[in-house]
C-alpha cells in the first residue's frame, strides 16, 4: 500500500511539473508579444537560446544572438505601430524540450499605412539553467494586407490553405 501511495504521489508530482512547464512556455510566448507591443525589442533576443533561430519567411530570418539583435532592431525602423494578439497557444513538453503553436492576429502601421496581419507561430523550446527559452520560432504568414484593401480577396484566401 505504501508503494502504491508513493507511485501515485510521484505521478502527481510529474503531472504538476508538466503543468508548470506548460504555463512557463505560455508565459514565454506572452512575454515575447508584450515586448513587441510595448516596443521593448532589445529584450527579445534574451528570450532565445544563444544559437536560437527565427524564420519569418519573407519578413526575414536570424540565426544566433547577433542576428536576432539586428533583426529586432530593424522592427522599430519598419513599423511605427504594432499590436499583436495571440490565440490558441498549444504546448507540448518532453522533459527539457517542448514545442508549441499559436495563431497571430496583428495590427501595424508601416510608412503611414495600416495593415491587418494573420499568421501561425511554430516554436521549439529548451530549458536551460532552469529557464525556458525559444530554440526556434517560425512564422507562417496567412496574410499581411493594407486595411483599406481588406483580406477577403480570393487570392489571399487561397494563401492561408
Amino acid at each position: 500500500m505504501a508503494q502504491d501511495l508513493e507511485a501515485r504521489i510521484a505521478a502527481l508530482e510529474g503531472a504538476v511539473q508538466t503543468l508548470r512547464d506548460q504555463e512557463a512556455l505560455r508565459a514565454l510566448r506572452y512575454r515575447y508579444h508584450e515586448c513587441i507591443n510595448e516596443g521593448k525589442y532589445d529584450e527579445i533576443p534574451g528570450l532565445f537560446t544563444e544559437d536560437g533561430t527565427l524564420d519569418f519567411g519573407y519578413l526575414g530570418k536570424a540565426n544566433g544572438q547577433a542576428e536576432l539583435v539586428k533583426f529586432f532592431q530593424g522592427v522599430s525602423k519598419l513599423l511605427t505601430f504594432v499590436k499583436q494578439f495571440i490565440h490558441n497557444h498549444v504546448v507540448q513538453v518532453q522533459g527539457d524540450k517542448g514545442t508549441g503553436l499559436s495563431y497571430l492576429e496583428a495590427r501595424s502601421v508601416a510608412k503611414g499605412e495600416s495593415y491587418m496581419v494573420a499568421a501561425r507561430y511554430d516554436d521549439e523550446y529548451v530549458r536551460q539553467n532552469g529557464q525556458w527559452k525559444f530554440k526556434s520560432m517560425n512564422l507562417t504568414p496567412y496574410f499581411t494586407v493594407p486595411l483599406r484593401e481588406g483580406w477577403a480577396q480570393e487570392d489571399r484566401l487561397k494563401m492561408g490553405r
